[in-house]
């Protein structure tokens, strides 16, 4: 009793606080992460539904900020159905597939009909447009599998029965947790800036070893073990060797972008798979490993091969780098100039 009395006040309070704010500020941007107020809108609605439904407020957040990456890769095929919560599903999965009336909004009717549709912010009806609405259906969808980690991560993928998405919701769950703030979107230059090196956009050249291949991201030539760094806050996904890219190590970020570091001289000895790293972080040396079996060096002069790929949910493509490495090296600049003040 006490449970479901402490469930009912959080999904009051919710209503009152969470949902109003949003309802105030229906006009936010895209990234809403850019807007102010809407970082605490956000960590105010995971808090109160992590009452609400049993899982950690860590763990909403993945879940949402999956679906937003989703959105961002796909946005015609998933609009936008709240005014931030990521979450998009059909009418058939919000009421029911075999709802006659696919615009239901009775949360006891949508429950007989099998729907994930439910009544988040306490006004009596489930309304997909409502962004508390949208994010407890999905929250409390996962959680009736359990709320340990590895029930949650059965939730996931009962939801979405895609092994991709449940590492993805599992790797930004453990960010959120290392680094306890939503906002984790700074940046870095990948090696220091400062030091000796070059580089210009190389996006779509002729690539001369393994085949017909394009370029898929930009070189930094650099002098032979210049520390290479984490560009993002990231999750490490992959470590090793790549008979094209040597010693490479691929890092996870918020945004579902996966950021590749070729042609590496070695790594950071403390990295292992699965570790949390933050911009700035050194992961590595400078090199020119790669294109053969493991160990083959110099075949070509010393440089870092830097890759962007997003998630596109079944599939990873890759977009040209080079105006984001602008943007980091400037702002490393300017840290750098105001440090030396």
């Amino acid at each position: 009793m006490k449970k479901w009395i402490a469930a009912a006040a959080a999904a009051a309070l919710l209503s009152t606080n969470a949902a109003a704010a949003v309802h105030a500020a229906p006009n936010q941007s895209e990234e809403p992460a850019k807007e102010a107020g809407a970082l605490e809108v956000r960590r105010s609605a995971y808090d109160r539904l992590s009452l609400m439904t049993g899982l950690e407020w860590e763990q909403i957040a993945a879940l949402d900020q999956y679906e937003r990456t989703i959105r961002k890769a796909r946005p015609k095929a998933r609009p936008k159905l709240g005014s931030w919560v990521g979450l998009y599903v059909t009418p058939e999965q919000w009421s029911g597939a075999l709802n006659p009336d696919q615009e239901d909004r009775d949360p006891t009717s949508i429950h007989f009909f099998g729907g994930i549709g439910k009544d988040g912010d306490g006004d009596g009806r489930a309304t997909p447009s409502s962004d508390i609405d949208l994010l407890y259906s999905q929250a409390a969808t996962v959680a009736k599998y359990g709320t340990s980690t590895d029930d949650f991560l059965i939730g996931v993928w009962e939801f979405y029965h895609n092994m991709r998405a449940v590492q993805r919701v599992n790797q930004f769950s453990q960010l959120y947790r290392t680094f306890g703030r939503l906002n984790l979107d700074e940046g870095a230059f990948p090696v220091p800036v400062g030091t000796h090196y070059s580089y210009k956009s190389t996006w779509g050249s002729a690539r001369g070893w393994g085949g017909h291949r394009t370029h898929e991201g930009t070189d930094i030539f650099a002098d032979h073990g210049l520390p290479v760094r984490s560009t993002c806050y990231g999750v490490v996904e992959n470590m090793g060797w790549n008979a094209y890219g040597g010693w490479r190590i691929g890092i996870r970020d918020l945004d579902n972008r996966y950021h590749y570091y070729a042609h590496l001289s070695g790594f950071d000895k403390s990295l292992k798979s699965g570790q949390t790293v933050e911009p700035g972080k050194i992961i590595g040396w400078v090199g020119s490993s790669g294109y053969g079996k493991p160990g083959t060096s110099g075949k070509f002069p010393p440089h870092l091969h830097y890759g962007i790929y997003r998630d596109r949910g079944m599939i990873e493509w890759a977009f040209d780098p080079y105006p984001l490495l602008r943007q980091w090296e400037k702002s490393d600049y300017k840290a750098r100039k105001k440090r030396a003040k």
